[in-house]
C-alpha cells in the first residue's frame, strides 16, 4: 500500500525565496503585468514558464558560443510547490494564451507530456528512418545489391516543449533498471544528436531543440531525487524555482477583461527578430562583467550542492541570451547579464542526520528549494 503523500510544509531559511522585480524586465515584464492581477500563480513561475516556451518556439536558430560548442534558446526548469496550493498549473495556462495565438499549431504539434522512456523521447523528434532492403531482378531473385528505403518521413520540425505536471513520476521512471531516459535528456539539454543503442530502436534525432518544463512538490523531489541524478549531470540541467501561491482570488480573476493582443503582437515580433539571429555576442561593457563572474560561476563546489548548480554559467549564458532577444537585440547588454548572474552565496544548512541542499536557482528567479536529500552510501 502506498503511504499518503506529507503535504507538510518544509522548513525554509528566514529569508524566503523570493523574485526580484528586476527580472520584470522589458516585455517579459509587460506579460506578466497583464496576467499577474488575475492569477494566483506566483511571478517566479510565470516567467521561467514565459522565458522557456519563448526560447522553445524561436527554434535551433540564435545561440552563444562556448568554445567549440553552441548554447540555443532551449532550456529545462522545475517548478516546485505545495500541490494546487502553488498553482503551478496556473502559471502554465496563463503564459500559454499569450503564445497560442501566435502559432496556433504549436500547442498541438510540438507540446508533449509523458515521459517515459529514452527512445520515446527520440521518437518524438525523429529523423526520417530508413532501411536497406535487397534487390531482385525481374524474376523475382535477389540481385545482391541493396536499396535505401524511406520506412517513416520522420518530423522535420524539430521543437519540442514538454510539460510534466507529475515530474516526479519522471524522475521514478529513470530509476527504472535499463532506462536510458536520464541520459537522452541530458544529451537533449546539450543538443546533441539523440540515439538510442537499443537494437530494435533505429530512430535517431539529429539538431533537436528540446525544452522541459516539470512541475512537483518538495516532497516528490526529496524522495525521488537521488544523489545519483544529482550527480551525474542531470539535476544541473535544471532550473529548479520555488513556487508559492501569490495571492487568494475567490472569484478567480478578470480574464474576460484583459486584451492580451498587444503583448502576444510583441512576442510575435521578438520571435520573428530572433530567428534571423545567428551568433550572439556580448558588447564591451557585457564581456567585461562577464569575464569577472566567470570564474565563480564556472568554480566547482562541493558535495550535492556543487553537483546541482555546476552548470552555472552555461543557464546565465542561456538566459541572458533569453532576455536579449526579447529586446530584439542582436547582443546582451551588461543589463541582461546582471539580471541573470547570481547575487550572493546560496544558503546552506543542516538538519539532522540528513543533508539538506539549497537547489539555487540561477538569478533573475532568486529562489531556492530546500530538500533533504539523503547521502548516498
Amino acid at each position: 500500500m502506498v503511504p499518503p503523500i506529507d503535504e507538510s510544509p518544509i522548513e525554509l531559511p528566514p529569508e524566503k525565496p523570493m523574485l526580484s522585480g528586476v527580472a520584470l524586465h522589458g516585455l517579459a515584464g509587460d506579460v506578466i503585468g497583464k496576467l499577474d492581477p488575475h492569477t494566483e500563480a506566483s511571478n517566479a513561475a510565470l516567467l521561467v514558464q514565459l522565458l522557456i516556451r519563448f526560447g522553445t518556439q524561436i527554434g535551433p536558430i540564435p545561440y552563444f558560443r562556448a568554445e567549440a560548442a553552441r548554447h540555443y534558446t532551449n532550456e529545462y526548469a522545475v517548478i516546485v510547490g505545495r500541490t494546487a496550493i502553488a498553482r503551478k498549473g496556473s502559471s502554465d495556462t496563463q503564459i500559454s494564451q499569450v503564445f497560442d495565438p501566435i502559432e496556433p499549431e504549436f500547442r498541438i504539434n510540438n507540446r508533449q507530456h509523458g515521459l517515459s522512456s529514452g527512445e520515446g523521447l527520440i521518437w518524438i523528434v525523429r529523423d526520417p528512418v530508413e532501411e536497406q532492403r535487397p534487390i531482385k531482378d525481374k524474376g523475382g531473385k535477389f540481385t545482391r545489391q541493396y536499396e535505401t528505403v524511406v520506412t517513416d518521413p520522420g518530423v522535420p520540425d524539430k521543437r519540442l516543449y514538454i510539460l510534466e505536471a507529475e515530474f516526479g513520476s519522471t524522475i521514478r521512471v529513470m530509476g527504472r533498471d535499463g532506462s536510458n531516459l536520464s541520459g537522452i535528456i541530458r544529451c537533449a539539454w546539450d543538443d546533441d544528436a539523440l540515439k538510442s543503442l537499443t537494437k530494435n530502436s533505429p530512430a535517431k534525432a539529429t539538431d533537436p531543440h528540446i525544452s522541459i518544463i516539470g512541475h512537483c512538490t518538495n516532497q516528490e523531489l526529496l524522495r525521488n531525487l537521488d544523489s545519483t541524478e544529482a550527480a551525474n549531470g542531470f539535476g544541473n540541467r535544471f532550473l529548479w524555482i520555488h513556487a508559492e501561491r501569490s495571492k487568494l482570488l475567490p472569484d478567480g480573476g478578470a480574464f474576460e477583461t484583459v486584451d492580451l493582443s498587444s503583448v502576444t503582437s510583441r512576442l510575435q515580433r521578438a520571435i520573428e527578430f530572433a530567428r534571423t539571429v545567428d551568433e550572439m555576442r556580448r558588447d564591451e561593457e557585457a564581456r567585461d562583467l562577464w569575464h569577472a563572474v566567470y570564474g565563480e560561476l564556472s568554480e566547482g563546489k562541493v558535495g550535492l550542492l556543487g553537483a546541482m548548480t555546476a552548470r552555472a554559467e552555461a543557464h546565465v549564458m542561456r538566459l541572458a541570451m533569453l532576455y536579449a532577444l526579447l529586446d530584439q537585440s542582436r547582443q546582451s547588454s551588461a543589463f541582461t547579464w546582471r539580471l541573470v548572474s547570481p547575487y550572493g552565496n546560496t544558503q546552506k544548512t543542516a538538519l539532522g542526520t540528513s543533508s539538506e541542499i539549497a537547489l539555487a536557482t540561477l538569478s533573475p528567479m532568486r529562489s531556492y528549494v530546500h530538500s533533504e536529500i539523503p547521502q548516498s552510501g
